[in-house]
């Protein structure tokens, strides 16, 4: 069956249709104080969200950006809260420079020790990354408690990062998390204040950073 069309999309140029929407993001953000680099990831934030508010509640750490161009380019691995960010990110894009990425919230041992200590799986997903991992970009856009309990293990010293992103979204603990890990002095972050957030803006953040990599 021939499926096609007389249809002639107005543009088929992916490149033409970024710069138009950041040409247009730019225009009605108006003035801002970010670097050229801190602004290609406001500027992805924004185009992944169509949100000007969430985009300038972004807080962005004066180290994240290099910290974690440095970890992509020394094959760090990056931990994902939950697969869809996983999978909105890719593998290749860090493959090529050594590293992958992981998301260990639906492994059977992560479940059965959830189960065990009745604490959530994205709570136990954030101990096995710890254990398994040293440092790595930990991208954290769904699990509040996620967020909570990787920043409990870094005051305890059992893992460092060498970058969190960290903008879960919800009701329930999403921005006090926040809150916690704007205040984290140890390691480097990208955050937004407020309940907005997610796994579209995370994985936004993420890849502006992981382009940026592949730049330097």
């Amino acid at each position: 069956m021939d499926f096609r069309t007389d249809f002639k999309p107005l543009t088929v140029d992916p490149d033409k249709i970024y710069e138009h929407s950041f040409a247009t993001i730019l225009e009605e953000y108006g003035p801002h104080d970010f670097t050229e680099d801190e602004w290609k990831i406001i500027r992805r934030i924004i185009h992944a969200s169509a949100d000007f508010d969430l985009g300038r509640s972004v807080i962005i750490h004066s180290d994240a950006i290099e910290a974690g161009i440095r970890a992509i380019r020394s094959g760090k691995a990056v931990i994902a809260d939950v697969q869809m960010i996983e999978s909105g990110t890719g593998h290749k894009r860090f493959q090529k420079h050594g590293g992958d990425v992981y998301c260990y919230i639906s492994d059977e041992d992560v479940s059965k020790a959830a189960k065990e200590a009745g604490a959530t799986r994205a709570i136990m997903s954030m101990q096995k990354a710890a254990h398994l991992h040293e440092g790595g970009i930990y991208a954290i856009g769904n699990a509040p408690t996620a967020l909570l309990e990787l920043i409990r293990l870094i005051k305890e010293g059992v893992v460092k990062p060498d970058l969190i992103i960290g903008m879960p979204v919800g009701f329930v603990s999403a921005a006090e998390s926040k809150e916690e890990l704007a205040k984290i002095t140890e390691v480097p972050f990208i955050t937004n204040l407020g309940r907005k957030g997610g796994s579209t803006v995370t994985v936004a953040a993420l890849n502006a950073i992981s382009l940026l990599a592949d730049q330097a």
